[in-house]
């Protein structure tokens, strides 16, 4: 089986020489502009650069596009009407409902669509790796040539029935875990200070919680942007996030105590009720990754983030422990420090007593009732130009940290997940 990749960015670079490893014989292309740079590196591999698109479409017996979600219209109108007869065509973007139906679209009524999402960024080698495997239009065969394919590269494979099913799921696991991560960002930005610096944000928890927010923003904002925004399970997500965020903001602002812990308790013994497998993250791990030299300072945390993600998986019945099979690192963490912080007693306690009466944290705490307000707007109107604006924004004041965050999160990661 001859592979044509349509785009050679990092996923596609990616996955074009794990291919190429593996013995299949890999052609490509991408923007002229990047040409002699990327024959440079991938023709001593023996992956073959074409002049565009169409050249690639019409030889290959497995078509995968790998571009930005906002520009893939253009790009299979333009290609997909040549593809080769019979051909497998996929898709690498995060989101299935616009990709499938582009594809249907403008694909000859002979092509096979079966297509997949690599649930890892380009930090990671392709081995290893947890990879959703989607059939859509397609024979046996077609579908067996792709899972050999994916079994080839040693992909951690996850066969699911259908891209409704993948976006309902990735809704959850980056869509909603993104945002949550992203107003933290916005947040510390907006106070005006790093949050490695400030005695509320030293321990465990907080430590996992800065990393996966300096990982998010290492990487490119339309990636992002096209999860939250062309995912349609994603708005009603973000919208239950928001509101459950805004309920409790409400409730700790005017000391409803009863009240509050109500909510909490009710949502804990939902979401972590003592059937589910516990991810049982290390807080000896945690504790060693900070990027902090006060750790003797630490204060409290409310830990609002936390505490408005387990309120929205209770308030929309989902299990978060079931999408664990299209698991990404960050929702990994995040669902990880949640379990953490709601099975340990005293320190929800502290958590709960913090929000509703330490008024010391109460600012920070308005911050990202603000930040979350203004992401879930952004989407909400599917604004994505501002979303990506918003993004860069916030990624330009932690410019100076990201590679080293990036760099300590992978590691975290790492020893996470074998400890």
């Amino acid at each position: 089986m001859q592979i044509g990749m349509i785009g050679l960015g990092d996923m596609g670079k990616l996955y074009a020489k794990a291919f190429a490893k593996a013995g299949y014989k890999v052609v490509g292309c991408d923007m002229p502009a990047n040409r002699q740079r990327l024959e440079d590196e991938l023709n001593p591999l023996g992956i073959t650069l074409m002049d565009d698109g169409k050249d690639v479409a019409r030889i290959s017996d497995l078509v995968i596009y790998s571009v930005e979600a906002d520009k893939l219209a253009q790009v299979v109108a333009e290609y997909g009407p040549v593809t080769k007869y019979g051909a497998i065509v996929a898709g690498q973007t995060s989101v299935k409902h616009p990709e499938i139906a582009l594809f249907e679209k403008h694909l000859p009524a002979d092509a096979r669509i079966v297509t997949f999402h690599a649930m890892h960024g380009p930090g990671f080698e392709v081995k290893g790796q947890k990879l959703i495997l989607i059939p859509h239009r397609t024979d046996k065969q077609g579908y067996e040539e792709m899972l050999a394919l994916f079994k080839a590269v040693d992909s951690d494979i996850v066969e699911m029935k259908d891209y409704h099913e993948h976006d309902q799921i990735v809704a959850d696991t980056q869509a909603v875990t993104h945002v949550g991560f992203e107003s933290m960002g916005t947040a510390w930005k907006a106070a005006g200070f790093f949050p490695w610096e400030n005695a509320s944000y030293v321990g465990g928890i907080d430590n996992v919680k800065i990393l996966t927010t300096l990982r998010i923003f290492s990487y490119k904002a339309h990636v992002y942007a096209g999860l939250a925004i062309l995912n349609p399970y994603a708005r009603q997500q973000v919208r239950q996030y928001a509101m459950s965020e805004s309920e409790l903001f409400k409730l700790m602002i005017q000391e409803e105590e009863t009240d509050f812990r109500q909510r909490l308790y009710k949502a804990r013994d939902f979401v972590f009720h003592e059937s589910r497998k516990p991810i049982m993250l290390n807080d000896a791990v945690m504790r060693e990754f900070s990027l902090s030299d006060n750790a003797h300072k630490q204060k409290p945390n409310s830990h609002l983030s936390i505490l408005s993600m387990v309120d929205a998986w209770y308030h929309l019945g989902v299990n978060p422990y079931d999408n664990l099979i299209c698991q990404t690192p960050p929702f990994r963490l995040r669902l990880g420090i949640a379990e953490y912080l709601f099975k340990n007693e005293e320190l929800l306690e502290e958590s709960i007593e913090t929000a509703l009466y330490d008024k010391t944290i109460r600012g920070d705490d308005l911050e990202f009732h603000s930040a979350v307000r203004e992401w879930s707007a952004i989407i909400g109107y599917g604004d994505m130009e501002g979303y990506k604006k918003h993004f860069n924004d916030v990624q330009s004041f932690f410019t100076g940290r990201l590679e080293e965050g990036n760099r300590q999160s992978a590691e975290l990661i790492k020893r996470l997940m074998t400890s």
